[in-house]
């Protein structure tokens, strides 16, 4: 709901305040006073056009500002619509915001924070329904007619069902073409990758293989060398059958000279020891290298074959990682797309039989929620036939266009191909026929004007529970009507305000009458200047507004506009 709107130097107000509060709400005032040039402000307020022209003579920025009450059990969209912009600080109160500069340049703000026109639009069309000359009329916007008559068809749970297993169907069909389109490239992917899985697994690497046969191949390579070294390690330190003394046999007789001090001083005999330990030593170092001289023999055919399995794995290590741990690890990342692939004909299977019970659960729903909308359909255009009777609209016709589009990919009904939408088989449009022996026509190609604005009162009077949206204004809707149908306009505007906020811009005051709250706008000359002033009226003064209304400030018309007041009251 709005609850208080700020203008400042926009068109001729200098500034203004206004606070409202729930039920109907009336603006009074001579033509040209200014009337409309709130609504304007409310328009901008809303994403409305905005350029320099709009600003006051002299100033230099002109500001719009409007301070909202919201239900977020009422419209939860305008609740998520903040919170995924960030724009959320308090869950019940919100401020939009719209400044005009000399330069052309326009800011928008909610909650104080600048955002794009759109994002502006997006949360006002929720907020604010403006019917007369206007673009933010809701119910011209043929993507509405659909919503509108659901909730007056009560369709939700239905609608639900069918939303859910529409977007199932989105799903499936998705996955479905996904396979399809990417079934020959499977089957060269499947090939493809049993030869990569088979080359690796042939290959039976083993941890720590490359650095071993590595090792080895070092070692082949230098068998002679090494051979040659090791066989003069071995001469020093144990000569066998050499001619001069080895190291062994000359620590030997150390050690057993060291034995026999150590038989006669106690003081030898741990050199004694060290000197026995030192020999067995030297002992082991011999014979190991015996053993490492019998294993470094130079081996042609197996250095041939270390050479040939180090190919094998660098092979690897270039096409399939850098190490043979990487190796591993593709064989098992592409055995398991290899087992996804094999796996995707029985998906493919398990889908099209989804997408099979789909389709036949929503051409059961999508044929109740048609049945449901036709028959509501009739009752809303005998409730709008009505109300547009008694708003002096009785020659007015209208009607629910209900139509079921054919789509060879839809589905089979009564031996046609009936189109699938998100929101059922139907394709909803208002229609209008304005005079007798003219034929229906869209909303939008109706005439404007008063008739335009008492069209939308006769469809808001029977929409209301329908329509979310919390505040209504209504821009001069008694245009071309007198006042006996202005009484009934009024008591319909009262109506509606029980569910609703509602706004209203009239001249004729048995429909001012109705109004809980009462404005009046005036032009005043301040400083050489013109400038707009509103104000709430008091009863005396409203009886005075409603009596100049009727002609003049006269006795019979105060006594007139009294009995406006009295008859407006006994009727709420």
């Amino acid at each position: 709901m709005l609850t208080e709107l700020r203008v400042r130097d926009f068109a001729i107000i200098d500034e203004l305040k206004l606070s409202f509060g729930s039920g109907f709400t009336v603006f009074t005032g001579e033509t040209g006073a200014g009337k409309s040039i709130i609504i304007d402000a409310v328009e901008l307020l809303l994403g409305g056009r905005a350029d320099s022209t709009l600003l006051r003579s002299g100033a230099e920025l002109a500001l719009v500002e409007g301070f909202f009450v919201l239900d977020p059990v009422r419209l939860p969209e305008v609740q998520a619509l903040l919170e995924q912009d960030g724009l959320l600080e308090d869950s019940s109160v919100l401020v939009l915001a719209r400044e005009i500069r000399r330069q052309g340049r326009s800011i928008c703000r909610i909650n104080g924070r600048s955002v794009g026109l759109n994002q502006l639009k997006a949360v006002g069309e929720w907020l604010i329904d403006v019917h007369g000359q206007s673009e933010h009329l809701s119910l011209l916007q043929v993507r509405e007619h659909l919503q509108l008559l659901d909730r007056f068809a009560h369709t939700d749970g239905l609608v639900g069902e069918y939303a859910q297993a529409f977007k199932r169907l989105q799903d499936v069909r998705r996955e479905l073409s996904e396979l399809r389109s990417a079934e020959r490239d499977r089957e060269r992917r499947a090939d493809l990758l049993r030869y990569q899985i088979n080359e690796i697994e042939t290959a039976t690497l083993q941890e720590g293989e490359s650095v071993r046969l590595l090792e080895e191949r070092d070692r082949l390579i230098n068998a002679e060398k090494l051979g040659g070294i090791t066989l003069n390690a071995l001469a020093a330190l144990d000569d066998e059958g050499g001619v001069g003394s080895s190291a062994v046999d000359r620590l030997g007789e150390a050690a057993g000279a060291l034995l026999h001090l150590a038989e006669i001083d106690p003081l030898m005999r741990e050199p004694s020891q060290r000197a026995q330990a030192l020999t067995e030593e030297l002992s082991d170092l011999a014979r190991l290298l015996r053993s490492y001289l019998e294993q470094v023999q130079p081996d042609p055919l197996r250095l041939d074959e270390v050479e040939a399995r180090l190919g094998v794995i660098r092979d690897l290590t270039r096409k399939y990682g850098e190490d043979l741990q990487a190796v591993q690890a593709f064989a098992a990342t592409a055995q398991t797309e290899l087992d996804g692939i094999l796996h995707a004909v029985e998906n493919l299977d398990a889908l099209q039989t989804e997408e099979c019970q789909l389709l036949d659960r929503l051409t059961e729903v999508g044929q109740e929620l048609s049945r449901d909308r036709r028959q509501s359909a009739a009752a809303l255009a005998a409730e709008v036939g009505a109300d547009l009777a008694e708003l002096n609209m009785a020659g007015a016709k209208f009607e629910v266009d209900i139509q079921w589009q054919d789509d060879a990919q839809g589905v089979a009904i009564d031996g046609r191909q009936v189109a699938l939408g998100p929101t059922g088989l139907d394709k909803v449009q208002f229609l209008v026929a304005p005079n007798p022996g003219e034929g229906p026509k869209p909303l939008a190609k109706i005439a404007s004007g008063g008739e335009t604005s008492r069209l939308m009162l006769g469809l808001k009077s029977v929409l209301a529970q329908a329509d979310r949206r919390a505040t209504l204004i209504f821009d001069e809707i008694d245009q071309g009507i007198g006042g006996r149908a202005g009484g009934v306009v009024g008591r319909k505007l009262w109506g509606l305000a029980r569910n609703h906020q509602v706004l209203c811009v009239t001249h004729l005051p048995q429909l001012a009458a109705h109004g809980d709250q009462h404005f009046k706008v005036e032009k005043r000359v301040r400083s050489g200047r013109t400038v707009v002033e509103v104000r709430p009226l008091e009863r005396g003064e409203r009886l005075a507004e409603l009596a100049e209304m009727l002609g003049e400030e006269s006795e019979s018309n105060l006594q007139s506009a009294e009995a406006l007041l009295q008859n407006a009251v006994a009727l709420g």
